[in-house]
């Protein structure tokens, strides 16, 4: 005798909810396997060994059936611990679906048994499930049928197996016998489905409640307010008006795949009026059905394979129905479906903005934008999967491109997004709303229902009651406690209550109560409102899909990045490579860092490319506010001034000489009118855009990382500044051609000027940008990429071009103490390369002044310490000389007041020349040193008032003791003279002794050369003095500045601080020797003719000297000769002027 079954027993809801789960992980798994046999490079080595093919061949041929002793896989024996382990994750993936497929045809079997009722608008959960189930066996069934090798792997791993255990597999008979089953899958599937068809085909005939409501075309969603919040403004603060609340946001996608597969299956019903109406809806809905992520089917092609292979006279009608059906939606849906999604990106749009203004309204209009996710995830999913396997090219029908090419889909994305973060950021408002609403309206209701019913029996009314209890306690002050919600179990309750109440003979008939289930579904779909919103969110806007579409995913950004109009947009890609995680299952966990990696290395893509092109359009931006800041220059009113100067002229000489007019700056933001835009507006439009974009969100969580967008752009800004300060130098160290920095400095400023205006459209700390890049071009390398600075090239031209050219081209350019200037005197025409270069438009006071502002006092350190390593070369070089004729000019110091013994010393001395020449360039250098520091000081007076007041008051202050020397390093580095430079000093002490001489005596000699080779300076064209310059055209002036230089620093390195006294004896010397000058022949007097301007610079050197007086040089040299000099230098320049 047959015991009746006991349905709460049968464990139907707990049973359907665990195999639909291992289902998707099922299907994960076949779909990862597939990939991996697809690929060469990611397949098991052996199975591509061309040497094996005879192998698999023959294990293809003989499967199931093999003889595993056969001599042809022999060869098995030699790799069988190779193949077993890199087999084994397929074959049991294999044993693990047949395992499903036999717990699932077990259950479809027992709910057969049951004779459950079912109903998606009355027991939905139960529904959804059970075709859910019926949707994943099928789609895992045909993905299994089309792995290739599958065969191939079985065996091959069954015979390694049975190699190493000297059995076989025990799983593999029924394995084998499942693989030949499914090499045709719908054929056998459909004999499995011939009982099931009682409990699929109402399950079906409940869908033409909602399906057909669901695919309406665009124009009648329009009609009807479909997502409409101001179709019915009376009506916006009222909850919608559902009864089958769940059924709104169920996915058009499912529905789809349930009712083809269904009917496929049990076609013998497709004479039923609703069923046939459902079947060609769907089928002409698209050509293309999802079975796992890109995996798909041409879903009509593959209907007609199996109906051709089915014998009975209504099949070729079948045949011709379905091939018509392809036709229609080939002809139609990629319109239908176009027109759909121009329809939701205003829908979109509209919800998006009015909850943003009223977020109170997502309490009861909430659903609406379950509804809109759901519909719009649909409808890009139906683009992806048609736009990437488009239809046969037997197909007579043309399919236009413009259908699938959507430049705006970025904007529905984006709203799809702006919805999700708007429930995310107001979760609080839904909580509140519904938590009252369980509490004070649906707990009512279902009590009062309950009341109402004639029976319940003890199980269904213990569920009742706990759902009632649950709900009925619900408080307000839970959600301001910030509580935890958790009802699974109120919704595993309802789940199971719903299996109960639907077989057959239940005491509880749901059917016959079918408010109380309506009003259960509603209050289920609430209780996930409040705490399960984050999986809400995801089940009905969930874009992972994109992951396994990247051609696409990366085209459309690219479409999006190329289109100005949906630039606000782009920053949803980076937001959707957040999804991608969703896709994965924890059956299948070896791909979570596979999909994660791509998820980050796609999010990284994504800001890179924003954050370029929001660059780019700076730099534009940039560019053009550098043109008009160019055409201010001071050099550029030249022209305006000579027109005025003209005005006075007669008409006919301007006739002649009138050229077209120039264009005068400002011109260009003159407006005719408002709608003819310039360049300028296009750029800050793009940039408005982009900014938006960039703005958007604080951070984007992507896997295990989180993406803050600003700093992403900042760290790009950055790099960009960078690059754009040097660049802007326009240095070429081929033909030495470098901006002037007084241009640089108004360039930078331009740049600076637009990049502090970015703070209008972006949150970001321009300041920060500043401090991080600028200070960085003071330095000789940027920490960027290591690149030469503004400093490192401005010091390197400076140093090795303008400088070298002082030293090399005697007489050409001039240090002039007048001007506070280099001055270019003579070009030498022949002379290409000196025909570009002005020296006093790079090293007058003014340009300085413009290095030190942008190069600040670390700038114009590194400048004068690579300028003190020169001169500590020449130094050296001048010391070589001295130990040469250290015997001359030791009897030279001692006879300087025999004038005869001098006479006779100074023919025996050797490289006199050559003593001046490197003297003089280093004073050109301490010259260009000198006036460097003097233009950092104005700026940094200017810049640092009370701050340079406090160290000048330490300068002058501080007594000669230790911390002298520190004080000296800190007024030098502030622009501040001292009396002996601290960098001067640093760089001679570095120096090696030369040859184990004493250093202090070489230092005495040295300053005895100088002394002795002054007056041949007399002798020589370039040294006339020039009262325009107040300096020689040779450069000697420069002399005064080396000698007290160079004297300060070796005496107080080497000496014992008697700075004063050898430079007494310098004096003595230079004043004797010139004295010797004057007493020349008259026939001498030609070639000496130049010895005024000599006479001067023994004036000038006093002058430049802290340690020597005005007194010390009366009493060895004449007051009257001095004056005398300098009466007839400034009388000599008045007649050449």
């Amino acid at each position: 005798m047959s015991r009746a079954m006991v349905p709460s027993q049968q464990k139907l809801a707990e049973k359907l909810t665990i195999l639909n789960d291992r289902g998707r992980g099922m299907l994960t798994r076949i779909y990862n396997i597939k990939k991996m046999l697809t690929k060469t490079d990611s397949k098991p080595a052996f199975l591509s060994d061309k040497s094996l093919d005879s192998v698999f061949k023959y294990l293809h041929k003989k499967f199931p059936n093999i003889d595993n002793h056969a001599g042809a896989l022999q060869v098995i024996n030699n790799i069988k611990q190779d193949v077993v382990k890199s087999l084994s994750l397929y074959y049991f993936t294999f044993v693990d679906i047949m395992d499903f497929k036999d717990h699932v045809v077990d259950l479809l079997t027992t709910i057969d048994a049951c004779q459950v009722h079912m109903d998606v608008t009355l027991n939905y959960d139960l529904t959804v499930n059970y075709l859910n189930l019926i949707s994943t066996y099928v789609s895992l069934m045909i993905l299994m049928s089309r792995v290739e090798d599958r065969r191939v792997v079985l065996s091959l791993y069954n015979v390694a197996y049975e190699y190493l255990n000297a059995s076989s597999d025990p799983s593999f008979p029924r394995l084998g016998q499942m693989v030949i089953d499914y090499d045709v899958p719908l054929k056998k599937l459909s004999e499995e489905f011939v009982p099931h068809s009682r409990v699929v085909v109402p399950a079906l005939m409940s869908l033409h409640k909602i399906y057909p409501k669901r695919n309406l075309p665009a124009d009648q969603m329009r009609a009807t307010g479909m997502l409409s919040l101001l179709a019915e403004p009376l009506k916006i603060m009222n909850v919608p008006n559902t009864d089958m609340v769940q059924c709104e946001y169920l996915s058009l996608d499912a529905m789809e795949k349930w009712i083809i597969f269904s009917l496929i299956l049990c076609h013998q019903y497709l004479q039923e009026a609703q069923l046939w109406d459902l079947w060609k809806t769907a089928l002409q809905s698209g050509y293309i059905v999802q079975l796992c992520r890109d995996e798909v089917l041409h879903i009509h092609s593959y209907i007609n394979t199996f109906f051709e292979s089915l014998k009975g006279h209504n099949m070729s009608k079948r045949v011709t129905e379905v091939k018509d059906l392809q036709h229609q939606a080939l002809l139609s849906s990629p319109g239908i479906h176009r027109e759909r999604r121009k329809f939701l990106r205003s829908a979109l749009k509209e919800l998006a903005l009015i909850f943003t203004d009223q977020p109170g309204l997502l309490g009861p209009k909430g659903l609406y934008i379950f509804q809109a996710l759901a519909v719009a995830r649909d409808e890009i999913h139906w683009l992806l999967r048609h736009f990437d396997n488009p239809p046969s090219k037997k197909n007579a029908v043309k399919l236009s491109q413009e259908d699938f090419v959507d430049r705006q889909l970025p904007e529905l994305l984006f709203n799809m997004e702006e919805l999700k973060s708007l429930l995310r950021k107001y979760n609080q408002v839904v909580q509140r709303y519904f938590v009252q609403y369980l509490a004070g309206y649906d707990s009512v209701l279902l009590n009062s229902l309950i009341q109402n019913l004639a029976h319940c029996p003890e199980d269904e009314s213990v569920i009742l009651s706990s759902l009632y209890n649950t709900i009925a306690g619900l408080s307000i002050k839970q959600v301001e406690a910030n509580e935890v919600f958790d009802f699974r179990g109120v919704r595993l309750d309802w789940f199971r209550l719903q299996a109960y109440t639907s077989v057959s003979r239940a005491g509880l008939v749901l059917k016959d109560h079918q408010d109380l289930g309506k009003h259960l579904n509603m209050i289920v779909f609430h209780t996930k409102l409040v705490d399960y919103l984050d999986e809400l969110i995801n089940e009905t806007g969930d874009l992972s899909i994109y992951c396994f579409y990247s051609q696409i995913f990366e085209h459309q950004f690219k479409q999006c990045m190329e289109f100005p109009a949906q630039h606000r947009f782009s920053i949803v890609f980076p937001i959707i490579c957040g999804h991608f995680m969703n896709a994965t299952h924890e059956l299948c966990p070896e791909e979570r860092h596979s999909i994660g990696t791509t998820s980050v290395q796609y999010a990284h893509w994504f800001l890179k490319e924003m954050s370029d092109e929001v660059n780019q359009v700076i730099t534009a931006i940039c560019e053009e506010q550098c043109m008009l800041n160019y055409k201010l220059l001071p050099k550029h009113s030249a022209a305006s001034i000579l027109q005025s100067s003209n005005k006075h002229k007669k008409k006919q000489d301007k006739k002649k000489h009138a050229g077209p007019e120039e264009e005068k700056p400002g011109t260009e933001s003159i407006r005719k009118n408002r709608e003819n835009f310039t360049r300028m507006d296009k750029l800050h439009m793009a940039l408005t855009e982009l900014c938006y974009a960039i703005n958007y969100c604080n951070v984007i969580q992507v896997w295990e990382h989180g993406f803050v967008p600003r700093e992403f752009f900042i760290q790009h800004l950055e790099t960009r500044f960078n690059k754009a300060l040097v660049g802007m130098m326009m240095y070429n160290p081929e033909t030495c051609e470098i901006a002037k920095p007084s241009e640089l400095l108004s360039s930078v400023k331009a740049i600076m000027s637009v990049l502090q205006g970015l703070e209008n459209y972006v949150q970001i700390d321009i300041a920060r940008v500043f401090n991080s890049v600028l200070p960085q071009q003071t330095q000789a390398t940027d920490s960027f990429n290591g690149e030469k600075t503004i400093t490192a090239n401005y010091t390197n031209w400076y140093l090795e071009v303008l400088l070298r050219r002082v030293t090399v081209n005697v007489g050409q350019i001039v240090y002039s103490p007048n001007h506070k200037a280099f001055v270019t005197v003579t070009t030498d025409n022949n002379s290409k390369e000196n025909l570009f270069l002005a020296a006093e438009e790079y090293a007058d006071l003014t340009e300085l002044r413009a290095l030190a502002e942008l190069i600040g006092p670390y700038g114009m350190r590194h400048l004068g310490e690579r300028l003190m390593g020169h001169v500590a070369s020449q130094v050296e070089e001048l010391k070589k000389l001295v130990i040469q004729n250290k015997e001359v000019l030791f009897n030279m110091r001692t006879s300087f007041d025999k004038p005869e013994a001098m006479r006779d010393l100074f023919r025996r001395l050797g490289n006199v020349d050559s003593v001046l020449m490197r003297m003089t360039i280093i004073g050109i250098l301490l010259s260009f040193r000198s006036l460097a520091q003097d233009a950092l000081l104005d700026v940094l007076e200017d810049r640092i008032p009370f701050l340079m007041a406090s160290v000048q008051d330490l300068q002058h202050f501080v007594p000669n003791m230790k911390d002298t020397k520190v004080v000296n390093e800190m007024a030098s580095a502030a622009g501040l003279s001292c009396d002996i430079d601290p960098l001067l000093i640093s760089a001679l002490r570095s120096q090696k002794n030369v040859a184990n001489e004493s250093d202090y005596e070489l230092a005495c000699l040295l300053m005895v050369f100088v002394a002795v080779s002054i007056p041949t300076l007399a002798k020589k064209e370039a040294s006339v003095f020039k009262a325009s310059l107040e300096g020689n055209l040779s450069n000697c002036h420069c002399l005064a500045k080396a000698v007290n230089q160079i004297a300060g620093a070796l005496f107080t390195i080497h000496g014992p601080g008697d700075v004063s006294d050898r430079l007494q004896e310098f004096l003595a010397l230079a004043s004797s020797s010139l004295l010797r000058l004057g007493q020349s022949q008259e026939h001498d007097k030609e070639t000496v003719k130049n010895r005024e301007s000599v006479y001067i610079l023994l004036d000038l050197i006093v002058q430049e000297s802290p340690y020597l007086t005005m007194d010390l040089l009366e009493s060895c040299f004449p007051y009257a000769l001095l004056r005398n000099a300098y009466h007839t230098v400034y009388k000599a320049s008045a007649m050449d002027s």
